[in-house]
């Protein structure tokens, strides 16, 4: 019976054992071995050089201490993968054909196999598919191995940089490897960012295989014997487009929703057998629906390499009605299909069948002009709009941005990635930014429902496939971040190439909100235009961004929108794409924006936020917890808060040069230091550990403390003339236990930023807006529902021992994502209850909704100066154990501002509320208000599965200054 190649997740076989369609590289002996050979030791695929070097007991885990400084030896090396590959090729019939698959190779390499030369690679973004068929037919003198050479990046980056014809740039130093990665197509963050380490791995870091194809019939053994599976076809690339009938992304009109669905299906489709008319067939099974085979481009079976893949494409109608919408999950929710092709090759030839999760849905990113008359209606600051569209409606976009996960991209775990997304979910984001200096993340391949085919897996992990499940958009960009790239031919073949395979893979997520050309590049061109160099470096810039990767992602869909950058001033024209730049007109808004101020005493200063539609990207840094210093800091004098090695760790200013440790650290330090001495108690108990655990956690308080204001205000401003529909925070998760911008530690631990978002990202918030210097005060409840929202509030004054001052109760209807104002008052006498002064008094604000027949509760805290003038008083907290991992927290002496329960060294998980189930940590602790909570333990990420109730610690701001 002919059994059909098929494309499947996640799995491994031994070759020596089964003989089939698909050999994984990864059951190989591999062999790493540096330039001079004083260095050989066992390999593996997928994995990088430090990986195996730490395996073989060579380098301790990079991680640790100054090793990102005392292990740049092995950037400046060459390295070697080698590996016999008898044990496949034996196994392959003389008659099948070969190709040799990687999914990915960081990142210069030159590749050899039976001492023929296949081919020298470049690009750590493309798949690479050879046609060996010859090579091992006919090897060199016996030679059976494959090998793959790796040039170190930071020596070929500084080959390139400096070739005579290299194109020459007016930006300075950056990072750590200063000069070189805009040469190179890689990750960017690999020379070093100003939240991580810079280790420039190399290695292959997917999956790799090799593929026989036979044009013979197959056959099945008995038990006994070694199955004989092959098939004629490898589908090397599959392409699955959805979108509304009628529809052209490019010209971004609008969307007829009540139009039909298209599937446009493309395959890259590598056969030994011809077919004159071979036809593709549709079916989602769940719902019964399926299509009668369609026609696609003929088959040719090769005369020469079978390198190249014949495409063929299909397209299927289904009627609006006939699915389900997907959407994401604070909106909807995200329904998924399952997608069955099945690609007919002729009577002589069983069907290729394979399937896919795929979810309907239509996404826009609006940038056309306001039409006048909206603006008059609804009194809009006249300019262009910036906000997405989910199935026709806008939304609020709220969520945070991805970087790597881990410096070494083959160690990233399913487990891990699904626990920060899972996170993202918990508080109550509907929308991540995958960064234009990490990776493209990976997406599945399809899902075999031929039976007893090998399955093989095309990554280490899964991303758009979980961000599909758990319905959280992900705005995607291209690798390009903060520096000007070389337009030459070799960089626009190599990224065409890169661009086409990454839009073709991650088309079918309905879970993909956009694609941005880069980061942050739009910018930094403009500030390029000088009388020496005139328009060159804009001009290069739009022939990249504007023009070339415009038209390249739209030639691969029709469902995802593009936009030339990060953060954009907006565009002139959407179709033909005329970016903006400065052509703005005085007092009109246009495009999206960030902020950045590191000075504290401008923390909670509105006068300092952007005024605009969107703003995607805003932080401040903060330490982690003492329990990650712990995984890593190696001697007791490390843990403190200006150590060594703690500040080695603080890349913020980067250092712009191989300058170690950081010279530009004490400004980092320098301004954490200064937020807390300024907003919170100063960390200084007689315990120098706990006062190192009190400043690492205050500066998460602070942190905490300004991205909800900053949060607070764009929200508010979809109600106001400017219509902000979207803030998305710096950064979601770390690449390294070190100082960042990052919510959720590198070992998945939750800082007090997180909880926060979890309060501040609920779809009906209620918000104090403080000015200062008029002290003008203003209570506001802010809805992102599609729906009127109406509820109860009320704000209570205490003052800190807890006594109850004076509590004000109001009604309110919010408007879809609108704001309705419930107080507005000035001047500190009239605001504080009689008697009372602005250190011994703060404010409790709560809100009680209907929320699609649910009640949803939002409480928010307010202190009219700064906590560091605060009378507090000793808290007394009790910390109860309930059974399980379940406390009870009591004050019982007086309020607790942040009170922050800990969980033990080697957990990860989450604390919610008895009552709501929501994530709850860092409030306001009341006494005569006790707080029960739960901790979710994540059994897969935890090495310590059991802990012991009594190691979780409990802390608050009492203890910055008593043991």
């Amino acid at each position: 019976m002919r059994r059909p190649l098929a494309l499947v997740w996640l799995a491994s076989f031994l070759p020596s054992v089964v003989r089939a369609g698909v050999f994984t590289l990864s059951e190989l002996d591999w062999t790493l071995t540096n330039q001079n050979g004083s260095i050989k030791i066992p390999g593996s695929v997928p994995s990088q050089v430090h990986l195996d070097l730490l395996k073989a007991g060579i380098i301790t885990e990079p991680l640790l201490g100054i090793n990102d400084f005392t292990q740049r030896w092995v950037i400046n090396d060459n390295w070697t993968y080698t590996a016999d590959v008898s044990p496949i090729t034996k196994a392959i019939t003389k008659t099948d054909k070969t190709l040799l698959v990687f999914y990915g190779i960081d990142t210069i390499a030159n590749i050899t196999l039976a001492g023929h030369p296949i081919a020298w690679v470049n690009n750590q973004f493309q798949q690479y598919v050879f046609d060996v068929s010859e090579v091992i037919a006919a090897p060199v003198a016996g030679n059976t191995n494959l090998t793959v050479a790796f040039e170190s990046a930071w020596y070929y980056g500084l080959n390139a940089s400096t070739r005579p014809d290299a194109e020459t740039f007016p930006r300075g130093d950056d990072f750590e490897y200063p000069g070189v990665r805009n040469w190179i197509r890689k990750v960017q963050s690999d020379f070093g960012w100003d939240w991580g380490p810079a280790f420039i791995p190399s290695g292959i870091q997917k999956p790799a295989y090799f593929i026989s194809l036979s044009s013979s019939p197959s056959h099945e053994a008995d038990d006994s014997d070694a199955k004989t599976l092959s098939s004629p076809v490898f589908i090397s690339e599959t392409s699955i487009d959805i979108f509304k009938q009628g529809y052209v992304a490019a010209a971004q009109g609008p969307i007829n929703q009540a139009a039909s669905w298209v599937v446009n299906v493309s395959l890259a489709v590598h056969s030994v057998v011809g077919a004159t008319h071979p036809t593709l067939t549709f079916a989602i099974p769940e719902l019964k629906l399926k299509s009668s085979p369609v026609t696609v481009e003929a088959i040719t079976a090769p005369n020469a390499s079978l390198s190249t893949p014949t495409w063929v494409t299909a397209s299927w109608s289904l009627k609006d009605s006939a699915v389900q919408r997907w959407f994401p999950s604070n909106l909807g929710t995200p329904k998924l299909y399952n997608l069955t092709l099945s690609l007919g090759l002729g009577e002589a030839q069983a069907p290729i069948k394979f399937q896919a999760q795929v979810g309907f849905r239509t996404i826009q990113l609006i940038q056309t002009r306001y039409p006048d008359a909206e603006v008059a209606a609804r009194n809009i600051t006249p300019g262009d709009q910036w906000h997405f569209e989910i199935n026709g409606k806008a939304f609020y976009s709220l969520g945070t941005n991805i970087i790597p996960f881990d410096p070494f991209y083959a160690r990233t775990t399913d487990e891990q990635v699904r626990w920060v997304l899972e996170s993202a979910v918990l508080s109550g984001q509907n929308m991540l930014r995958v960064w234009g200096g990490g990776v493209y993340q990976p997406s599945t391949t399809s899902v075999a429902i031929t039976p007893n085919y090998p399955p093989h897996a095309t990554d280490v992990y899964s991303f758009y496939s979980v961000c599909d499940e758990l319905g959280i958009l992900a705005w995607s960009e291209f690798i390009f971040s903060d520096d000007l790239y070389p337009l030459n031919d070799w960089l626009i073949d190599s990224v065409e190439t890169e661009v086409r395979q990454n839009v073709r893979r991650i088309n079918k997520h309905p879970s993909v909100a956009q694609w941005a050309g880069g980061n942050e590049i739009e910018g930094i061109v403009q500030g390029q235009n000088n009388s020496a160099t005139g328009l060159h470096y804009v001009n290069e810039f739009v022939t990249l961004f504007q023009d070339i990767l415009h038209d390249v992602a739209y030639d691969e869909t029709n469902s995802i929108p593009y936009t030339d950058c990060s953060t954009t001033h907006g565009v002139l024209s959407v179709d033909p794409l005329i970016v903006r730049f400065g052509n703005a007109t005085p007092g009109e808004i246009y495009g999206n924006s960030e902020r950045y101020d590191y000075a504290a005493a401008d923390a909670f200063s509105y006068s300092t936020y952007p005024v605009s539609r969107f703003v995607n990207e805003f932080g401040f840094h903060s330490m982690p917890s003492f329990y990650s210093w712990e995984e890593v800091l190696e001697s007791a004098e490390d843990f403190s808060f200006n150590s060594t090695v703690v500040s080695s760790r603080d890349h913020h200013p980067p250092p712009g040069s191989l300058a170690w440790p950081n010279p530009n650290a004490a400004q980092g330090q320098g301004q954490m230091t200064s937020a807390v001495e300024l907003w919170l108690p100063t960390p200084g108990t007689s315990d120098s550990n706990q006062t190192f655990a009190q400043w690492s956690w205050s500066t998460q308080v602070f942190q905490a403390m300004t991205m909800y204001s900053e949060l607070a205000f764009y929200r508010r401003g979809a109600g106001l003339p400017n219509n902000n529909l979207g803030a998305l925070v710096w950064q979601l998760n770390d690449i390294w236990q070190g100082v960042s911008w990052s919510s959720i530690e590198y070992s998945g631990r939750w800082k007090v930023l997180h909880y926060t978002l979890t309060s501040i990202f609920q779809s009906v918030v209620i918000n104090p807006f403080w000015t200062a210097a008029t002290q003008d005060l203003e209570i506001a409840v802010t809805s992102d529902r599609w729906e009127s929202v109406s509820g109860t509030a009320q704000w209570t004054w205490y003052d800190w021992t807890g006594k109850t001052l004076n509590t004000t109760h109001a009604k309110f209807t919010v408007p879809t994502l609108n704001n309705s104002v419930l107080f507005h008052q000035q001047g500190l006498s009239n605001i504080l209850p009689a008697g009372a002064n602005a250190t011994n008094a703060w404010l409790h604000l709560n809100l009680t909704a209907q929320v699609e027949g649910k009640t949803q509760t939002n409480e928010q805290f307010f202190t009219p100066v700064s906590l560091a003038s605060a009378q507090l008083v000793d808290p007394q907290i009790e910390l109860t154990h309930e059974g399980g991992l379940t406390f009870t927290l009591s004050a019982k002496g007086g309020v607790a501002p942040w009170t922050w329960l800990d969980h033990p060294a080697g957990t990860v998980g989450v604390f919610v509320e008895k009552t709501s189930g929501l994530p709850a940590n860092g409030f306001y602790l009341l006494p005569g208000t006790d707080r029960t909570v739960t901790f979710r333990l994540n059994a897969a990420l935890s090495r310590n599965k059991a802990p012991d109730p009594g190691d979780f610690v409990v802390r608050s701001l009492w203890n910055n200054t008593h043991v």
